[in-house]
């Protein structure tokens, strides 16, 4: 399998795929396709995987398409303004990633619900109890809001985060709510009550332009129009 991605904001990637190879997306993810392809549509592991998966801002059925002679090509395009990260995890290699970002990985990646074990991260960290989880082997491709960032944290080392910025990290960080000292800046920054706060060794990777921001402007502009 290859892959190329293209354009700017937002992107496309094209996965040209060898016969007897294959990559699976969520419902309606593909954008086109060329070449002697069968598409497969099921719940991938059943009816409770399905509704697992749905909880985690996907959808309840996944399309496989496998190329079946020659060579055929497969394009995904975002569903909003924003970043394709394409990502090759190794065996048992894990990412935690915000909901929706899944875009289409190999057949042979794993995507699961991400559960938050603890109230205070699940009730303040901007994407609730669950995230995704997608564990190698394989290349998988995400979407992001707006542009990427990557940062390697060494251990001990922290970074405080709007809550909504984060779009991905590997499982070894620490993910904790921290609530915004002084009475002042808690009111009238803007930033809320609540920072997260994430501590290495690992890499994050933090988007640019969270959904809720670009939704909450436009409502500005929407609003006046009525």
């Amino acid at each position: 399998m290859e892959y190329k991605i293209t354009g700017g904001m937002p992107p496309s990637v094209d996965v040209t795929l060898n016969a007897g190879e294959s990559v699976y997306t969520e419902s309606g993810g593909m954008a086109w396709m060329t070449g002697d392809i069968k598409m497969d549509t099921s719940t991938r592991g059943g009816l409770g995987a399905g509704l697992r998966r749905m909880l985690a801002g996907e959808s309840l059925f996944m399309t496989s398409y496998s190329c079946q002679s020659g060579q055929a090509t497969v394009t995904f395009t975002p569903e909003s303004p924003g970043t394709i990260l394409a990502m090759e995890l190794a065996a048992g290699q894990s990412l935690i990633c915000q909901k929706d970002a899944f875009m289409a990985a190999e057949e042979t990646v794993t995507l699961e619900m991400h559960f938050r074990r603890k109230l205070g991260t699940g009730l303040f960290g901007g994407e609730g109890f669950i995230l995704q989880k997608i564990t190698g082997p394989g290349v998988v491709f995400l979407e992001l809001a707006g542009d990427l960032r990557e940062y390697t944290l060494q251990a001990g080392q922290s970074m405080q985060v709007d809550p909504g910025h984060i779009g991905l990290y590997e499982p070894s960080v620490s993910y904790e709510i921290e609530q915004v000292k002084g009475l002042t800046n808690a009111l009238f920054s803007g930033e809320g009550l609540f920072l997260a706060s994430l501590t290495g060794p690992g890499r994050i990777w933090l988007q640019s332009m969270p959904l809720s921001n670009l939704a909450a402007k436009l409502g500005q502009y929407i609003a006046k129009t009525k």
